[in-house]
């Protein structure tokens, strides 16, 4: 499976990558082994996609890195970016990676 997944970093920006392994992927962002979001730690997994073609996985990352993709993901993820805003927990969205 390729998964496309996102993360939220510290200064409240979404983080969207690809891999194809999410178990292995998710702990080097948060142990500091990813360049583009080591300093943007802590940093949560709030969401991710399962695809079994690697073209469509590609597709669906390079939309979402679109201004429209960006639009429609904050669209989608406006409840739970509002509650993380108000300081309140939160959870991923998906089943738990682990």
């Amino acid at each position: 499976m390729y998964y496309v997944y996102l993360l939220l970093l510290n200064n409240s920006q979404i983080y969207t990558g690809i891999t194809l392994n999410l178990k292995q992927r998710f702990p080097e962002h948060v142990n500091g082994k990813v360049k583009s979001t080591t300093k943007r730690r802590p940093l949560k997994l709030i969401y991710y996609e399962a695809y079994l073609l690697k073209s469509d996985a590609l597709r669906r990352e390079k939309f979402l890195k679109t201004t429209e993709g960006k639009r429609l993901l904050k669209q989608q993820l406006r409840d739970l970016l509002n509650k993380i805003n108000k300081g309140s927990s939160y959870h991923s969205i998906g089943r738990p990676v682990g």
